[in-house]
């Protein structure tokens, strides 16, 4: 969520950031005058309760008496505002950098570099579906009866390479030396440093959700009302919150996490998209980097992390391009 500072001090760069991105139309001086009445009508509170203060110690009951009414009939407004201009902010969208492309679609994207070219076949290769049912790896048949649509069984040496994929990821992220490669590499002025492995809870709470402003929209997640809780869709989700309300100095950052969760998405894919197979599942495995870092320094923090998951590409020997 942007910084309400940001958006009072920036309007024209976050309603083009609104129009660019196509988000969700926002009344941004809408927005803007809201934030600004309920700051006059907290401070107006913040006095009532000073004067009721004085009052009590004065032993004023009358003057009391009045003080009170007055708090009672302005927190009403106070939470009326809050409702509307909450949710206002939650559909704010971040900025793009200034040089990502716009375009309605994909076929804007820029490539930036390729690294290998895709392997030719002398044979017309499987799906993976059908290799995996194949060589008794991936079973969707039996998960479909057991759990519905869009789950998988993963069985034998697929369940190994997945393990070992994880291994390979934490050991990389664990290690400094190949980090302040990959940085050089990447070009990314960054204090190097291990990042720190996490297990995360896959439940949290749909206020914390809300706060790390993934809760919506709520059809993608798996709610449990009578909990008021929330299956996570990636570990991003819990490990965003491990600094809540939490104070951080400056001389502590940047501080680096990677976690390993199990997610759950009702994703359904698009327009029968991906509906074979294991991709856009509704619940799937995932290592996640996150990190904490001042805003100045957070372009260089991407582009280490890009360069990080190019180094595993490289590693696993996979061709790929890198796109703005």
């Amino acid at each position: 969520m942007l910084d309400i500072k940001f958006i009072v001090e920036n309007p024209d760069i976050v309603k083009k950031a609104i129009h660019d991105k196509q988000s969700e139309p926002v009344d941004v001086d809408h927005l803007i005058a809201l934030y600004e009445e309920r700051k006059k009508l907290r401070q107006e509170l913040d006095d009532i309760n000073a004067a009721r203060n004085k009052a009590a110690k004065d032993q004023d009951i009358e003057a009391g008496k009045t003080l009170k009414q007055q708090a009672a009939n302005l927190e009403p407004k106070i939470q009326e505002i809050e409702k509307e201009y909450a949710a206002l902010m939650l559909k704010i969208p971040n900025v793009p950098s200034a040089d990502t492309p716009v375009g309605s679609d994909e076929s804007a994207n820029r490539v930036v570099r390729q690294w290998g070219e895709p392997r030719e076949f002398s044979f017309t290769p499987k799906a993976h579906w059908d290799l995996g049912k194949d060589l008794g790896l991936i079973d969707t048949e039996k998960a479909a009866e057991v759990s519905g649509a869009r789950f998988k069984y993963l069985k034998g040496d697929l369940v190994r390479i997945e393990f070992a994929l994880v291994q390979f990821a934490l050991e990389t992220l664990s290690n400094v030396d190949t980090l302040k490669v990959i940085a050089d590499e990447a070009g990314a002025k960054v204090t190097v440093t291990p990042f720190v492995p996490v297990l995360p809870p896959v439940f949290m709470r749909t206020s914390v959700m809300n706060r790390m402003a993934r809760l919506h929209p709520m059809d993608d997640r798996y709610v449990f009302d009578k909990d008021d809780l929330v299956l996570v869709g990636s570990a991003e989700h819990t490990l965003g919150p491990l600094l809540m309300d939490e104070l951080v100095e400056e001389k502590d950052l940047p501080i680096r996490l990677v976690g390993f969760s199990t997610a759950f998405r009702r994703e359904a894919g698009a327009a029968g998209k991906d509906t074979r197979g294991i991709l856009r599942q509704h619940q799937f495995d995932k290592v996640e980097m996150e990190s904490f870092v001042l805003p100045e320094q957070s372009l260089d923090e991407n582009n280490f992390f890009v360069g990080i998951q190019e180094y595993f590409m490289r590693k696993l020997n996979l061709p790929h391009q890198v796109i703005l």
